[in-house]
């Protein structure tokens, strides 16, 4: 896979894993903008050394204004955005009866509040040229649950509904987005993980995956698991259930049917979030053995009428 012609903003990539996918991006023929708030000016320099294009900002990402210049000025130099890799992040690691309010919204706005502002900031480039590849930084954290990063998991499940949302919104222009949830060894990982594993857990392991998601092959609405050179995929999935009829539709009823509700044969993978409208109609219809049809019930997206 190349990516020459190809332009692409690397958030967080002044070191760690932003630098590693800037670094794999421009190998293989991207023109990189390395976006940080330190650090971007000597991956740039990497990238031109080795004989690519790259230009370089420092800004946090949640700003409006200083992203907004920097989108500009690689309008004017390359003519186009063809891929954004929304990969900057913090950590403020607390169980969440010490975490304090600023650790929370610290978290949220490099996170997610950067994300928006960044993917916002390019959104109409790519729907105008009818090409882009959008990659979301989730974790393990946001997907399970971790002990301590109660704040770091909201933001990064955050960034999943949201990739999820704009994957469905992006689709008709071939705008395709996706999540990477990479496991390395990063300064945000420093003395977290015991040595053998960080040696594994390098930055480099996880390019494979993100390189796929941003090339032209990449799929859209996914989830891509990554780290050590192994490879993923997570999916948030929905069980059959059951109907309760009235009579025991209590919460007595829902505690003595919470096994069969939870029960993984057919579970599925919605497309979307009407899917689950539209499966709990279809299981009234058919436990109250209605006559009204489904599509009496629902608009041509899902929604109730």
């Amino acid at each position: 896979m190349r990516f020459e012609q190809r332009v692409a903003i690397v958030t967080g990539a002044g070191g760690g894993l932003g630098r590693a996918h800037a670094l794999a991006l421009g190998t293989r023929g991207a023109r990189v903008v390395a976006i940080d708030v330190a650090g971007a000016e000597a991956v740039a320099g990497e990238i031109r050394a080795a004989g690519g294009e790259a230009l370089a900002g420092t800004a946090s990402v949640s700003d409006r204004d200083a992203i907004g210049v920097l989108v500009e000025r690689a309008m004017a130099t390359y003519g186009r955005i063809d891929i954004l890799i929304n990969n900057a992040g913090i950590i403020r690691d607390k169980t969440f009866a010490k975490l304090e309010y600023e650790d929370f919204v610290a978290v949220m706005d490099v996170h997610v509040t950067g994300a928006f502002v960044c993917t916002k900031a390019v959104w109409d480039i790519m729907r105008g040229q009818n090409y882009g590849r959008i990659v979301m930084t989730t974790s393990s954290s946001g997907l399970y649950g971790n002990f301590g990063q109660s704040n770091y998991s909201a933001a990064k499940m955050a960034l999943v509904g949201l990739a999820n949302t704009l994957a469905l919104e992006g689709a008709k222009y071939d705008v395709r987005v996706n999540a990477l949830a990479p496991t390395a060894q990063t300064r945000m990982t420093d003395g977290l993980l015991p040595p053998a594993a960080a040696e594994i857990l390098k930055p480099e392991t996880i390019a494979a995956g993100m390189l796929f998601l941003a090339s032209e092959e990449a799929p859209t609405h996914a989830v891509l698991c990554a780290g050590g050179g192994s490879f993923e995929r997570a999916y948030v999935t929905l069980t059959e259930g059951v109907w309760l009829a009235e009579a025991e539709r209590t919460p007595e009823g829902v505690a003595a049917a919470y096994d069969r509700i939870s029960a993984r044969a057919n579970e599925r993978v919605p497309e979307a979030g009407w899917v689950q409208s539209a499966l709990e109609v279809e299981k009234a219809k058919r436990g109250a053995a209605a006559a009204v049809p489904a599509g009496d019930l629902l608009d041509e997206r899902g929604s109730m009428r």
